[in-house]
């Protein structure tokens, strides 16, 4: 289990205060790091108390991620607060769901500035730091959309093909100077953001019956997956995009 040891290691997750990323700020607090969570809104005091009873030392950083100049004063927070960084997950996203025909050229931004171009501003102002050391895990939250076309999100789409390529990209470059690039694509999960989608009915009917394992994924379900990228034992994996999925990539 010493491989999955992230004692001493500090790690800085966006959209950590719900969801998806504070699930993964929890994984990874249990596996010993401690935590920069970035949220875009009011902090989340249970969320930190959780990570604090678990004896790591959390801070918050309140940035909107969409806004490029707000993503050095991230950086610059978390190494005040910390003195390093070992892990960044970049997480945060939102969707925006119309047909292509209608999709806004304000929805395409919004999407393209927070899911795509907030990933590799941060991965090169993160990278820098690890550059530094030697060392570092940075773990990018793609989708089965970075493999499919999916229905009425083309801006979301287009993003996760992008931050599958940013992946292997920075991978290529940074593998040799001890930083390893990965992804996580995750399948259809219970979050605010499928909430319209688990509430029609006949879709829900549909998806469930796409994926092997029989219902939708939960926060639970990317702990291990993300402690695993972030640890020891993934030290030779690069460039990777791992599906956690239920099985819906198989299908």
């Amino acid at each position: 289990m010493e491989l999955f040891n992230l004692n001493g290691k500090v790690a800085l997750v966006t959209g950590a205060a719900r969801g998806l990323g504070a699930g993964m700020s929890l994984g990874l607090a249990k596996a010993g790091a401690d935590l920069v969570i970035v949220t875009s809104s009011t902090k989340s005091d249970e969320l930190e108390a959780q990570i604090r009873d678990l004896g790591r030392r959390v801070h918050t950083v309140t940035a909107d991620l969409g806004d490029e100049s707000e993503l050095p004063r991230v950086v610059e927070e978390t190494l005040a607060a910390m003195g390093r960084i070992d892990i960044l997950v970049n997480n945060a996203g939102i969707i925006r769901r119309t047909p292509a025909a209608d999709h806004s050229a304000s929805d395409w931004h919004a999407v393209m500035d927070l899911n795509l171009n907030s990933v590799f501003f941060l991965c090169q102002l993160v990278g820098r730091e690890m550059i530094k050391q030697g060392s570092g895990k940075i773990i990018n939250i793609a989708s089965v959309l970075t493999f499919q076309g999916g229905i009425n999100v083309p801006g979301y789409t287009a993003a996760k093909h992008g931050v599958a390529g940013i992946t292997k990209a920075l991978a290529n470059e940074w593998a040799g100077k001890g930083i390893c690039v990965n992804a996580i694509a995750p399948g259809y999960m219970a979050t605010d953001n499928t909430t319209a989608l688990r509430a029609d009915e006949e879709r829900n009917t549909q998806i469930l019956a796409r994926i092997p394992a029989g219902r939708w994924g939960t926060i639970e379900d990317l702990q291990g997956p993300v402690v695993f990228l972030a640890s020891a034992a993934s030290d030779y994996m690069n460039g990777h995009v791992l599906c956690v999925d239920g099985g819906w990539m198989a299908r």
